[in-house]
């Protein structure tokens, strides 16, 4: 089988179409005939009359590739893409204008001080009927290894120049009233006095300004029995959510060193009229930037199977950083230095 006679892509110079009169390649040539002007495909040239200028649009994304023989028959064996004549003639003529798109649009501009040629694309004028452009996605960015306020497992703490790591089962502060809080449990309940919406745990950190006090052991035993009242007898509107304290106990204090500094740290297990009670811990440590203004963190986690284990104190405790410093830690009991 061979192709029907007809204008062709010209093996020997892509960007112009040539006339294959079924049997051999003739000498008419021509440019690609624009859509609804000149002669049709299959339409023979006429003697001594140039055809008129034709292109033919290809549609974005569409293939526009028939394979040609340089001495052969448009298509190569069996016809122009093995496939109908119709789409052969059509996927030619796209393919023509795909390449001589490709052969105007870059262009040798010379060659550069070193003596290589060089070459430019000119830009590409968008028109109302072009396709929006599509760009690559951007590389991610390499991740610094110092903790950061993006990192998911960490919350910081800018005033006081400390970040929190994120245990399981916590997450950043939402809809809470209370200031300066760094993390929550994750979830809310009734509380079980007054149905207000109470939470199985809390952290909240805050600078001491108000106290001409320094030493954080004396700053820690001033603080826990505030922390305790504030966590399990009244809350800021003056509701007792857990029905009030009915009493506590000291169960734990002693030195700690936090984010390479000497703190101290004071425990309490309280109990109320309603519900299982908690834990209420209050902990200072001189602060690494500024004029090292004591920072006071309080912990409070409700006792019971619901709360938090009491390990996530330490856990947070030691995992507590100066902003930008991966390494410096400490923990419950890891005294560097005199607290008192």
């Amino acid at each position: 089988m061979t192709p029907p006679p007809g204008w062709y892509r010209d093996p020997s110079a892509p960007h112009q179409e040539r006339w294959w009169d079924g049997t051999a390649w003739t000498d008419h040539r021509r440019a690609p005939e624009p859509v609804g002007y000149g002669p049709a495909v299959g339409q023979a040239p006429q003697t001594g009359q140039p055809p008129p200028p034709v292109y033919h649009p290809v549609q974005p994304g569409q293939a526009a590739t028939v394979p040609l023989s340089s001495g052969g028959a448009p298509g190569g064996p069996g016809g122009p893409g093995g496939g109908g004549r119709g789409k052969a003639v059509a996927l030619t003529a796209a393919a023509a204008v795909l390449v001589a798109a490709i052969v105007t649009g870059v262009f040798v501009l010379g060659e550069d001080d070193g003596g290589s040629p060089r070459t430019q694309t000119p830009p590409v004028t968008a028109t109302a009927t072009d396709p929006a452009p599509v760009s690559d996605p951007p590389s991610p960015s390499p991740s610094a290894s110092a903790p950061s306020a993006d990192d998911p497992a960490l919350v910081e703490d800018q005033l006081n120049g400390v970040t929190f790591p994120l245990p399981d089962g916590w997450v950043r502060p939402r809809y809470v009233a209370e200031d300066d809080v760094m993390m929550t449990t994750d979830g809310t309940y009734d509380c079980p006095a007054d149905g207000s919406v109470c939470r199985h745990g809390l952290v909240v950190s805050r600078t001491i300004t108000a106290n001409a006090e320094s030493s954080p052991k004396v700053l820690a035993q001033q603080d826990i029995e505030d922390a305790a009242d504030d966590a399990y007898d009244r809350d800021l509107i003056g509701n007792k959510p857990f029905g009030g304290i009915e009493s506590h106990e000291e169960v734990a204090s002693g030195p700690v060193a936090v984010a390479g500094r000497a703190g101290y740290y004071v425990r309490w297990r309280v109990k109320t009229a309603k519900g299982p009670g908690g834990y209420v811990q209050s902990m200072v440590f001189p602060s690494t930037v500024g004029t090292e203004s004591p920072i006071l963190v309080r912990y409070v986690f409700d006792a019971g199977e619901d709360g938090p284990p009491l390990a996530d104190m330490d856990t947070i405790t030691k995992g507590i950083r100066p902003i930008g410093d991966a390494d410096t830690g400490g923990g419950v009991g890891s005294g560097i230095g005199p607290t008192d």
